[in-house]
């Protein structure tokens, strides 16, 4: 992995910067609202898995409820969900890695988490670069990004109710906003917009792996492709850059998004950076083919003990240096919390592979 400092080097017609959104946080981070969008074309697999696939269906859209930057309908949400299927994002893989009871309060509790500043502000700025890639190359000024703050930020409190009260009062909104602007600088002294084509913005990936028994799906921040045709993946944080512990679960981030892309493009990126707006710093990391399966290997083992403790109906705390950061110390036993009873959930469906003509 290389590390740089202050501007970095353009790459003609593919330079930027994925989640989360809504923060990298929020009840499982940007990605967890927005991992909720598509996937209404597997409804058939889904639903195949039930004796009475009407009934099955219905009672798995009445279970659902989330929220997403792009409104998905409850039936592609339940269709993500993986107490239903299998499958797995980025981030609900680092939380079990991390800790399988903050996997279980997540993915099967469905516990909500209030939003922090931190994670507001990281959504603003995701939202604030996403409307900035929609205008044209010439108006991807500085000024343009400071003047689309104001309007995002009313957005994002009309569209989640959750960001109504992050901040409160005229001196807290002053200091948010002005934080907000801060890290949009910090953003334009590495990258500028002006010379970037970005292929994809906020896309979705999706790929199947163990024979179609595992689904695997995201949302890159951007995807970068140079007239060569060498993709670099892009994802901005408007945390620090990583330290210690932190690092590893960015890394598992990337590897994730390039295993995805390997697999349904049949091309390994050639870098995946990490955009760190805060402290200026871009984090590249070239990954190869022999360990890209190898990470294949690791989330199907990942899968299977998740399965493991969905059967047995246990996940047990990880105590680590990130327990600070969580907000379900009052149910965790290692706090002194109290967890709540195991919910009853459906039988996570494998994927059905799609299928496909002979070969001539």
């Amino acid at each position: 992995m290389t590390v740089e400092s202050g501007p970095a080097v353009s790459h003609q017609a593919a330079e930027s910067a994925a989640h989360q959104a809504a923060a990298e946080s929020a009840a499982g981070g940007a990605e967890a609202a927005r991992s909720a969008a598509g996937g209404a074309q597997a409804a058939g697999s889904a639903a195949g898995a039930s004796a009475d696939p009407a009934a099955t269906g219905a009672a798995i859209v009445a279970a659902v409820g989330s929220l997403s930057a792009t409104r998905p309908s409850p039936a592609d949400l339940a269709l993500e969900d993986s107490r239903f299927r299998a499958s797995l994002s980025p981030s609900r893989a680092a939380d079990f890695k991390t800790c399988p009871l903050l996997y279980r309060l997540r993915s099967i509790d469905r516990i909500p988490e209030p939003a922090t500043p931190d994670q507001a502000r990281g959504t603003l700025v995701h939202a604030v670069l996403e409307k900035l890639f929609d205008l044209p190359a010439a108006e991807r000024t500085p000024q343009t990004a400071a003047a689309l703050v104001e309007p995002q930020w009313t957005r994002l409190r009309e569209e989640f109710p959750e960001l109504q009260d992050v901040v409160s009062g005229e001196d807290e909104r002053g200091v948010f906003i002005a934080s907000t602007h801060e890290l949009l600088t910090g953003y334009f002294g590495l990258e500028d917009p002006r010379r970037l084509d970005p292929a994809e913005r906020e896309y979705l990936v999706s790929t199947e792996i163990d024979e179609g028994r595992l689904q695997l799906r995201g949302y890159i921040d951007r995807l970068d492709i140079a007239p060569d045709g060498s993709i670099r993946v892009v994802d901005y944080k408007t945390g620090g850059a990583p330290r210690e512990a932190f690092e590893a679960r960015a890394l598992f981030q990337l590897k994730f998004y390039a295993l995805v892309l390997w697999r349904t493009r049949g091309v390994v990126p050639k870098v995946l950076r990490l955009v760190y707006l805060k402290d200026t710093e871009i984090c590249d990391f070239t990954p190869d083919v022999e360990e890209l399966a190898r990470f294949e290997k690791t989330l199907v083992a990942l899968w299977a003990a998740i399965a493991q403790a969905r059967a047995a109906r246990e996940f047990r705390p990880k105590p680590s240096r990130l327990c600070g950061w969580c907000a379900h110390q009052s149910r965790c036993p290692e706090f002194g919390g109290v967890t709540p009873p195991y919910p009853d959930e459906f039988e996570a469906a494998p994927v059905v592979p799609a299928p496909t003509l002979p070969e001539d």
